[in-house]
């Protein structure tokens, strides 16, 4: 079938809760992508970075089908030989104890919180169904009901209540906000290091780090969401390495899996993962044997392969190169390593649809902003054709009120 029949049918058989670029991907390679009627395209969105290792990577591919031939699912009611192996490596790579796995990140930014109740009536001491946490505006942590009950983004949350309480909001980067929402109840503060979905938004110098101390100081956890923004994504192995804080809580997702299958999970020191006890809290999938072979394979490509440093020096040059564009439709370049976000001061969908049509993929991304976050393999040589394509694009379009 060809494009459009593929997009017809979905059209007619699908819940309308995206609204696609009209690309229909076949095939996929590093950087590229393929769709149905032969057309190359550049990926510029990675899978909103699940895929920092490029597509279909050969050693993650080797991984998952040497463990298929072997065994997939036990549940974690029996033991398996991979999962062993993904906490050794998670641990040396980060230094944190622990790793509760899960499986997409929604769910482990629940793992997160419920873990930060439980912590927070263990050792603070909370009255019952009292423990808060404070989160911030703007953010995107998922899209469970519990997680859209503390979001400010109207699409997030409208008409899907009630909500669940329990969740205080300040405003992101406001220190003085965030020290005024905490009282007695308060069991931790879970924010994102940068906004992913906000568009690219980094807080103020010093922000997490004063953070990090209010929560030191108030006996409170500090939970940081580096599901989009780590791994290697914002140009360091975390987002958080840039004011050198260690939070309490680390949770990950998306690049774990290599852009094969999804695995998340929360990492914490054993003085927080041991409230834990059998039966309080799991996952029929959450590590598995191929989830965990998998993402030990996508974690060996992120270091063998330098990716975190490589985003960071290919980051700053696709920045320089669009900064460089002096493109008047352009209000403000943003980036952390090559997770950027080009904001515009017109709707960025039509420009979106034209970059596809010159083989760019890029998604907007709260209307006047476009995403560019392509695989960390990518070269300088294919940012200098993106950017060419990026130039005619903005040369050639008229902007959209």
């Amino acid at each position: 079938m060809k494009s459009q029949q593929f997009i017809d049918l979905e059209n007619k058989l699908g819940a309308h809760n995206y609204h696609p670029l009209d690309v229909v991907v076949e095939k996929a390679e590093g950087v590229w992508v393929y769709d149905v009627d032969g057309k190359k395209y550049m990926d510029c969105l990675s899978a909103y970075s699940a895929v920092n290792q490029g597509h279909r990577h050969p050693k993650i591919f080797n991984a998952m089908v040497e463990q298929a031939q072997k065994v997939t699912l036990t549940s974690r009611a029996f033991r398996n030989d991979q999962l062993p192996r993904l906490y050794e490596k998670l641990n040396k790579m980060t230094g944190y104890d622990k790793f509760l796995p899960m499986n997409t990140g929604a769910e482990a930014v629940e793992t997160a919180i419920k873990t930060a109740r439980k912590w927070a009536y263990l050792n603070k001491n909370l009255p019952e169904n009292s423990a808060e946490i404070i989160v911030a505006t703007d953010n995107f942590h998922g899209r469970t009901t519990t997680i859209v009950s503390f979001s400010t983004d109207p699409d997030a949350y409208e008409n899907y209540g009630p909500f669940t309480p329990g969740f205080i909001i300040a405003k992101y980067g406001d220190i003085a906000d965030f020290k005024a929402k905490i009282n007695n109840n308060t069991a931790a503060i879970m924010i994102e290091p940068i906004q992913g979905e906000a568009g690219i938004v980094a807080p103020p110098k010093g922000f997490l780090q004063d953070v990090a101390k209010l929560c030191k100081d108030n006996n409170i956890l500090f939970i940081c969401d580096e599901i989009q923004s780590g791994l290697g994504r914002s140009g360091k192995l975390f987002a958080h390495y840039y004011e050198d804080v260690r939070p309490d809580v680390v949770i990950v997702g998306k690049a774990l899996g290599g852009g094969f299958y999804p695995v998340s999970g929360i990492l914490a020191d054993s003085a927080i993962l041991d409230v834990f006890q059998p039966g309080t809290h799991g996952s029929t999938f959450g590590g598995n044997p191929l989830a965990a072979a998998i993402a030990v394979a996508s974690l060996e490509v992120i270091e063998e392969e330098n990716l975190a440093q490589k985003s960071f020096e290919q980051g700053n040059y696709f920045v320089e190169k669009l900064k460089a564009l002096n493109i008047p439709y352009f209000k403000e370049v943003r980036g952390a390593g090559l997770w950027i976000g080009l904001e515009l001061n017109t709707k960025a969908r039509p420009f979106t649809e034209a970059l596809k049509e010159e083989g760019v993929l890029a998604k907007e991304t709260h209307v006047h902003t476009i995403r560019f976050a392509p695989p960390l393999v990518i070269t300088k040589e294919e940012i200098d054709w993106a950017i060419e394509k990026i130039n005619k694009v903005f040369t050639t379009i008229k902007p959209v009120e």
